[in-house]
């Protein structure tokens, strides 16, 4: 007997904590590439891919295989304890797609969170330091110390302090909102004067692109001022690319735009095609900072996740899908401009330079300043209805993001924002 989607959302109501919650009472049955069907039957087009995870799309045929052949052989031994040629093999590779030319090294773990709270601990292992600086509206996991870390109070902070200490926060460059690279520098060297001196400082982690802040490029001129930064005070540069990683902004990693070397960096989300998977990779005298035994976890490098991550590098340079993401990009592009051109007063701004890591930004009477929340929930809700899987973000919850498959093609785009436009002047009626 087929059970609903309102039955599977009491059940887990009455299972499941009320603080893991979900976008849409949506239960998914099946998927393939870029679209999905729930328990009921019902198709939808995919625009959120698991939170940017699927970027080879649900079940590429050459993850599948991998991740069978894998099962086929062991499914678990430790990588601290009996290791394995995957693990081996996809730290080589790591290390030759990180950007930069100095030698590198990677660990790994099993989360996004997991990443950043390790790259922290090596940082202050090489340099024996003890500030961390991050940046307001960024987002670097849900564990105490990454919640320290992220600039975004409700839904992420609310009730959990107290926090570590030694953390602290500067504004992040966003034109559209009037803060400037300047600022944000002069900013940060009032941090130096006010709170922290840099030579207390033992890290800078910053996303390329904010993801749950609102999909935000930092500017190059940024990045590039923050490696300068970095060195002159010898402060470990950390580019959280969980969420920009593994072609989705068109680039194999993000800071590449900016021409910068990371000294750490870390990687989930896209990494395994939809298996538990993150790592941290970074210039090998830092990585080797920590003593033997500091680093690590029961699940970290999954032998299924390597061979699923192995096969997503492969799919990435076979199928050329940084070049996808920035066509997918170009047509997003095109057709969400022309319903800004419909839209003015809520359509405030449409970002798309960044491959297919895309948003746009919704306000009331075409104000910067007036993030419009409801509109952003209600079209959301709307797309569900219609068949299309959208997430919000942002600082106050009015950015729609978009995150394609990048092995979606352009019938698929065309049709699902087709749904969204008709969605959107459901909800601004």
């Amino acid at each position: 007997m087929t059970v609903s989607n309102a039955e599977w959302q009491q059940r887990k109501e009455n299972a499941i904590a009320r603080g893991q919650g979900n976008v849409a009472p949506v239960y998914i049955d099946r998927a393939d590439n870029a679209e999905m069907w729930d328990v009921e039957g019902k198709r939808y087009i995919d625009f959120a891919t698991g939170i940017a995870v699927c970027n080879t799309g649900h079940l590429h045929p050459r993850v599948k295989a991998a991740v069978l052949s894998q099962l086929e052989r062991f499914s678990h031994t430790c990588v601290m304890v009996t290791p394995y040629d995957s693990a081996v093999l996809l730290a080589e590779q790591l290390n030759r797609l990180a950007p930069g030319d100095t030698p590198k090294k990677s660990i790994f773990v099993t989360t996004g969170a997991e990443a950043v709270e390790n790259c922290v601990k090596i940082a202050r292992a090489y340099n024996r330091r003890r500030g961390v600086i991050a940046f307001n509206g960024g987002f670097h996991g849900r564990t105490q110390l990454a919640m320290a870390m992220t600039g975004k109070i409700t839904p992420y902070k609310n009730l959990f302090g107290p926090f570590p200490g030694e953390i602290f926060h500067a504004p992040f460059p966003m034109a559209y909102h009037g803060i400037s690279v300047q600022q944000s520098l002069a900013a940060l060297d009032t941090l130096f004067k006010v709170d922290i001196a840099p030579e207390d400082v033992s890290a800078i982690i910053v996303e390329p692109v904010q993801g749950e802040g609102g999909f935000y490029p930092a500017p190059d001129e940024f990045m590039q001022a923050l490696r300068s930064l970095c060195d002159q005070h010898d402060i470990v540069l950390i580019a959280d690319e969980i969420q920009t990683g593994f072609a989705r902004t068109g680039k194999f990693f993000a800071s590449e735009y900016s021409g910068i070397e990371p000294d750490l960096m870390t990687t989930a989300k896209g990494m395994a095609g939809g298996f538990p998977l993150a790592a941290v990779v970074g210039k090998a005298d830092i990585m080797d900072g920590a003593l033997p035994g500091g680093l690590g976890g029961t699940y970290g490098g999954s032998p299924i996740g390597c061979a699923a991550a192995l096969a997503v590098i492969e799919t990435i340079e076979q199928e050329q899908l940084t070049a996808a993401a920035n066509r997918i990009a170009a047509r997003f592009g095109e057709l969400l401009r022309a319903l800004q051109a419909k839209h003015p007063d809520s359509i405030g701004e449409v970002r798309c330079d960044r491959g297919a890591m895309i948003a746009i930004e919704l306000v009331q009477d075409g104000d910067a300043t007036k993030p419009a929340v409801e509109l952003t929930k209600a079209i959301v809700a709307e797309a569900y209805q219609r068949g299309l899987v959208l997430l919000s973000c942002g600082y106050y919850g009015n950015v729609i993001r978009f995150l394609p498959a990048l092995t979606i093609d352009d019938a698929l785009i065309d049709e699902g924002l087709a749904i969204f436009a008709d969605a959107m002047d459901a909800c601004s009626q």
